[in-house]
């Protein structure tokens, strides 16, 4: 009698013990802080280096064809790893560009839903830049992905990059876009003293 009240004692401290890690990892996860993010596809001033909304930003898809996107919006990534949302507003303008450079289509796109955002890091204070879009200690490095509704009733996917200052390698800076089947995936990236290709995002917790 006396070695199964021990056993059983034991197994009670096991479960006990399983019960308090179980409520320790869901408490860490519930602590964490939903991040509250605007992003922008910017239009830079260069002089002096000045952020503005209302810039565009392109893709090209493998038969060298082209779509054109201006646009802003606001999304709450929840907390945790990697986490998708409906909390998410926005859109913009649309452009597609045959092969030639003609104009094949246009339209504006709604943001529905925030797929995934990956927060990389604050952006460094050097450059000095004047911010007229949000508060410039909040400018971020990152990677979002969003998924969209084109006016032509088409679906999508836009990746918004922002490879800012401080940022670690490996994120891009600019756009990708899906439209319907097509794969706007060649990123076109900044050119110095050229006014097109730049996002930007401002995270507050």
């Amino acid at each position: 009698m006396q070695i199964r009240t021990q056993r059983f004692l034991r197994f009670g401290a096991v479960l006990t013990l399983s019960a308090l890690l179980v409520l320790v990892a869901f408490a860490s996860v519930a602590s964490g802080k939903a991040q509250h993010v605007r992003w922008d596809i910017i239009s830079l001033g260069f002089t002096p280096l000045t952020f503005n909304a209302g810039g565009f930003s392109e893709a090209k898809a493998p038969d060298l064809t082209t779509i054109r996107l201006t646009g802003s919006g606001t999304f709450v990534a929840p907390s945790g790893h990697n986490g998708g949302s409906n909390a998410a507003t926005g859109g913009g303008n649309w452009t597609t560009f045959n092969a030639a450079g003609t104009v094949s289509g246009s339209g504006t796109y709604e943001v529905k839903e925030l797929v995934s955002f990956e927060f990389a890091n604050l952006a460094s204070p050097t450059p000095v830049f004047i911010d007229n879009i949000g508060d410039l200690d909040e400018r971020a490095n990152g990677t979002a992905v969003l998924r969209i509704e084109y006016s032509d009733g088409s679906q999508g996917v836009l990746t918004v990059g922002c490879h800012g200052p401080g940022a670690p390698p490996g994120i891009f800076e600019g756009i990708a876009a899906t439209k319907g089947f097509k794969t706007y995936y060649s990123v076109q990236a900044p050119v110095d003293g050229v006014d097109a290709n730049r996002t930007l995002f401002h995270v507050s917790g």
